[in-house]
């Protein structure tokens, strides 16, 4: 009898921790810095159940620093690897391709979700557009520009292939063949997760 009383909450503690991993959703995470992508140009998978978890995770796989400050509103990331927010400059996220009007911490993720942490310099407009790349057609791709609401703007991108820049002409471009990965850039804009 002993024997099975100390049993049981061990039990029990393992199935609640299973039951608590099985709500955690599989989503793809890309935080891209100033200059350079830090974690996940491919937007690799993670398990999370908030964007604020998604970059926990991301912390992990990436092994890079960020700091979360406690505000009267809430956390907010201030810091992630060697850049910290100053000024108008500083982090933010976007889920979907939008960013939500609640902290990280109050956006629940679901399977499928794209959680992108990223370094605006914000202006009265908001922060910069995010460019997001899809493929289209046999070796073609298509970029598409976001605002903060989510909505599609114009941006004049450009393909960034092996060690060369390819035009896009209306946001699409077919790059010929190539070895590297493909990435969309544009002036004063977010750049794009990258694509084979």
């Amino acid at each position: 009898m002993f024997r099975r009383t100390l049993m049981l909450p061990v039990v029990i503690g393992l199935v609640l921790a299973i039951v608590g991993s099985a709500s955690a959703a599989i989503v793809h995470v890309r935080v891209e810095g100033k200059s350079q992508t830090i974690f996940g140009a491919t937007q690799p998978r993670a398990s999370a159940t908030t964007a604020l978890e998604a970059l926990e995770s991301a912390s992990i796989g990436g092994e890079f620093y960020y700091h979360v400050q406690v505000t009267g509103f809430g956390p907010y990331v201030d810091h992630i690897g060697r850049n910290a927010a100053a000024g108008f400059g500083g982090w933010a996220f976007k889920v979907n391709g939008a960013s939500p009007q609640v902290g990280a911490d109050q956006i629940e993720v679901k399977d499928g979700d794209v959680v992108l942490w990223y370094w605006a310099d914000f202006t009265e407009a908001g922060g910069p557009p995010t460019l997001e790349l899809g493929r289209e057609g046999n070796g073609c791709y298509r970029v598409v520009a976001k605002n903060d609401a989510g909505a599609t703007v114009s941006v004049a991108a450009t393909l960034r292939v092996d060690s060369r820049r390819v035009p896009m002409d209306g946001g699409r471009a077919c790059p010929g063949p190539h070895r590297s990965l493909v990435r969309a850039i544009a002036f004063d804009a977010v750049r794009s997760n990258a694509l084979k």
